[in-house]
């Protein structure tokens, strides 16, 4: 039988909230019970607030798509992200967050995604060149995507590469960042007014700060460019340039440093965690990986086109979102009073959205745990993927570069298999945890031979 891709362990149905804080510290997959991969909801109650997991694909169109409105992004979760992510779009709600939608989903739309290609290409590039000094060696793979995630980002906004200064700095820096700072702080679990400090580490505080200020010095660099005529026609210009259309303003030096910090967190941690998780499943099934790299022949130079000639190396990438999504969980509020499933929920209340668990529910999908990319073409994969499926968010909050990602993912894993055989390594078997995103415990581990 074939081995099912690694799933984190799951915590003994009852807890005391003790216990419960203690795992959840340690990693938010598997402080969660086993029963919610059956659940349809679930009700998760301290003294101080009251969460609901939603499950069923009923209940999260209701959240996402069909009331936005009424389930703005939870206060909690900001508490964690704000020392870096400012008042960025992905904390923001109502007309800020309208707003700031408005400006930025035009540098995203399909015409200017051909516009970035050629970027996602030459940084294609540049990771083969990286990897082939590695072949031969055992290499921590997460390390080289993350590296590879930030080229493209810093290419596609900034037209410079990774090895620019400021740019590697903020890498660098990035990097201690994300193992410092769990997906949630404790504020998520506990009640504090807006007065009482939050619990950041010194060095999480700092690191935050450092990353902003080189943030900023990149974007007061392209302000200067764009009064003067020089700045070249990327992401960072298009936003930085696009005014509101109902207000007619445009984003000001610190509005855009914060969205520049989401567009880095975004763009670049969930992009490094989906290409990892991904070379390790062409790792644990070779049978894919060479279907995918005679595949990857068609690549020969940066046409947008040869993006549709690689629909397995796009089932395969999806199929990797599915078993691990980058972001593994969402929580909205609810602003007044609900009724779901037969059950009264407060004003207040958090609901939790898991595409971890949706994405392996064992009442929706075939085969859950499975890794298996023909599944789009069935009647179950084409249902599920309509209902149960969110690895960017889904309603008018889906992630604005989504499609961005979609080819980003595809052309680099198409790129990598073109030129490298991938093989795990004996022992070393990851473990998938959330910290910003769904990471593993102590890497993962591959080793590489030219083709």
């Amino acid at each position: 039988m074939t081995a099912l891709p690694p799933k984190p362990p799951s915590r003994p149905d009852r807890v005391s909230l003790w216990q419960y804080a203690k795992l959840f510290k340690q990693d938010l997959l598997s402080a969660q019970p086993a029963r919610l991969y059956r659940a349809w909801m679930a009700e998760f109650r301290t003294p101080f607030f009251r969460s609901y997991l939603l499950n069923q694909p009923e209940l999260v169109k209701t959240v996402l798509k069909e009331r936005p409105d009424d389930f703005p992004k939870s206060s909690r979760v900001s508490e964690g992200l704000r020392p870096l992510l400012g008042n960025s779009v992905f904390l923001t709600n109502g007309e800020v967050w309208k707003k700031q939608r408005r400006i930025i989903d035009p540098a995203f739309e399909g015409g200017r995604l051909r516009d970035t290609f050629p970027a996602i290409w030459h940084s294609a590039e540049a990771m083969v060149a990286h990897l082939d000094q590695n072949v031969g060696q055992d290499i921590e793979i997460e390390e080289k995507t993350s590296y590879a995630a930030a080229d493209v980002i810093f290419r596609t906004l900034f037209s410079i590469p990774i090895e620019h200064e400021i740019a590697s700095k903020v890498f660098s820096q990035f990097r201690d960042y994300q193992r410092s700072q769990p997906i949630l702080n404790v504020a998520a679990l506990l009640p504090m007014p807006k007065w009482m400090p939050r619990f950041f580490s010194r060095r999480t505080k700092e690191t935050a700060a450092s990353i902003r200020a080189l943030i900023t010095e990149l974007t007061s660099a392209r302000m200067a460019q764009i009064h003067a005529g020089t700045a070249p026609d990327d992401l960072a210009t298009k936003i930085m340039t696009t005014a509101d259309p109902e207000t007619g303003e445009i984003f000001s030096t610190e509005e855009m440093v914060d969205q520049v910090a989401i567009f880095f967190l975004a763009g670049h941690e969930t992009s490094a965690s989906a290409l990892a998780w991904t070379l390790y499943l062409m790792a644990l099934y070779p049978e894919w990986q060479e279907k995918l790299a005679e595949e990857a022949q068609v690549l020969s130079e940066p046409d947008f086109s040869v993006v549709r000639q690689l629909p397995l190396s796009r089932d395969v990438f999806r199929e990797s979102l599915r078993l691990y999504p980058p972001v593994p969980m969402m929580v909205r509020q609810s602003s007044q009073p609900e009724t779901f499933r037969d059950r009264k929920i407060k004003r207040g209340a958090q609901m939790v959205l898991s595409p971890w668990h949706v994405h392996r529910h064992e009442r929706l999908w075939d085969n859950p745990d499975g890794f298996d990319p023909t599944r789009w073409q069935s009647e179950n994969g084409k249902q599920c993927q309509r209902d149960a499926y969110m690895p960017f968010s889904a309603g008018p909050r889906v992630c604005t570069g989504a499609g961005f990602a979609m080819v980003e993912g595809v052309i680099l894993l198409s790129m990598i298999l073109k030129h490298f055989k991938i093989e795990a390594v004996s022992g070393k078997e990851p473990v998938p945890v959330a910290h910003l995103t769904v990471r593993s415990k102590d890497g993962i581990w591959l080793r590489l031979a030219r083709r």
